[in-house]
């Protein structure tokens, strides 16, 4: 893989960090970097509108979206963009995060969103790596080994569990 970012990870709150974060964890156990930033689509709309349009010429193959409540940043990036969008709707508010889910999967035709479960950063950063699979072989790799760990890991407590060790 490349050293410059392919992910691009923003946020509409640092209050949104500690999840977003484990995005980071999970490209970075992938082998793929990343940049990340904080830009609002209702306080900064002209940041993450220039984010979006200059995400390819700077090199991003992804961009990852996460944000609660009204949950416009990824929708917002994605009018800028034809790069691939994953929104990750974040519990935060009155509704836990299933506003943000409604705001982040209801996107009008020809403006599409990936979107995640909420509080799914984790499973953006997956999806992430599986587009990027498409170009680079090692992703692939790195992904089929990832499942495999996985697997054998609920083996091993599937038969732990039997045995009554756990």
């Amino acid at each position: 893989m490349t050293q410059k970012p392919l992910v691009g990870i923003l946020m509409g709150s640092d209050s949104d960090l500690p999840v977003m974060k484990k995005a980071v964890t999970v490209l970075t156990e992938m082998g793929v970097a990343c940049e990340m930033d904080i830009s609002s689509a209702h306080r900064l709309p002209d940041k993450t509108a220039e984010y979006a349009r200059s995400a390819r010429e700077r090199g991003l193959e992804v961009i990852i979206a996460g944000a609660g409540m009204a949950a416009h940043l990824a929708g917002v990036i994605a009018a800028h963009t034809t790069l691939p969008v994953i929104g990750v709707p974040l519990a935060s508010g009155a509704m836990q995060g299933v506003d943000a889910l409604h705001a982040t999967v209801q996107m009008p035709p020809g403006i599409p969103v990936a979107t995640v479960a909420i509080d799914g950063a984790k499973n953006a950063a997956y999806l992430a790596c599986e587009i990027l699979s498409i170009k680079y072989p090692e992703m692939t790799e790195a992904l089929e080994k990832y499942r495999e760990e996985t697997r054998q890991t609920l083996k091993e407590k599937s038969e732990q569990l039997r045995l009554g060790q756990i």
